[in-house]
Parts: structure tokens; sequence; C-alpha cells
């Protein structure tokens, strides 16, 4: 699993190319490096729009409340693999946003889970698209 790393504070919420097994898994190398940590794998508490964009690159919109719970891979990754996860995501360039997101074991009962449930919720980050992108794309998805 790599090297545990007490620097690892950063909760990153992946759910597309940045998972296990996928062409963006530089979560991996980071593994290698003590850089990053894989926690587990949970699912959103609330609903969110799950688009695939340009190049089939799967986006998340920042809609709470529509959608779906969306699935995925929990990391904790130290500063340094921040910033280059980071980069990778386009934060700079604008392709994507760093914003909080409230996760649930996936173990969870997903179906009877209600936000005032005493089940254990985690709060990370995740990558939202840009707000650029988010009319467009939820009005492709629409079509």
């Amino acid at each position: 699993m790599g090297i545990e790393n007490n620097n690892c504070e950063n909760l990153i919420f992946t759910y597309g190319t940045l998972k296990r097994g996928f062409s963006n898994h530089v979560l991996q190398d980071l593994m290698r490096t003590g850089d990053a940590v894989f926690k587990g794998t949970y699912t959103t508490v609330e609903k969110y729009p799950l688009v695939c964009g340009p190049y089939r690159v799967p986006f998340l919109l920042n809609m709470p409340g529509s959608g779906h719970r969306v699935s995925g891979e929990l990391y904790a990754v130290s500063a340094r693999g921040l910033a280059r996860v980071d980069e990778l995501e386009g934060t700079s360039r604008g392709h994507y946003k760093r914003l909080p997101i409230k996760l649930i074991p996936a173990e969870a009962d997903k179906e009877n889970y209600n936000k005032e449930d005493e089940v254990l919720t985690c709060a990370a980050e995740a990558y939202y698209a840009c707000k650029s992108y988010e009319k467009e794309m939820l009005c492709q998805k629409k079509r």
C-alpha cells in the first residue's frame, strides 16, 4: 500500500480517472514515495451530477442535491502530493477546483442513510468542474 506518512494530512476524494486502474492514477506513484495513503472506498453524503466532459473525462458538478451519490476512493496526501494532484487536475488553469465534500464509508447503508444519522462522516476535498464548465456540461448531459 505504500509507506505510511504522518505528513499525509489532506484528504482527497477521487471519483474518476484518479482512481486505481485508471489513466491518471498518479496517486499510485505518490503512495510509493509516501506522499499518499489509500484510506478506503467512500460515497458522497449528498447527491451530485457526475458528467462526462471533453475527451470522456468525468467532471463532478458542484450542484448538491441533484444527480446521484458518487462512489470513489479516499486518499490522505502530503502537501507535496496535493500540489502534484492539483497540477494534474489543472486547478491553476481553471479546469477543476478543489472544494470540501462530505463522505460516508461505502459499506454504510446508502439507501437508508439520512444526513441526521449517526454514521461516521468524513470531511474531505474533491475536484469539481469549474463554474465555466458547469452549465455547458449539464446542458450536454440533458441532450
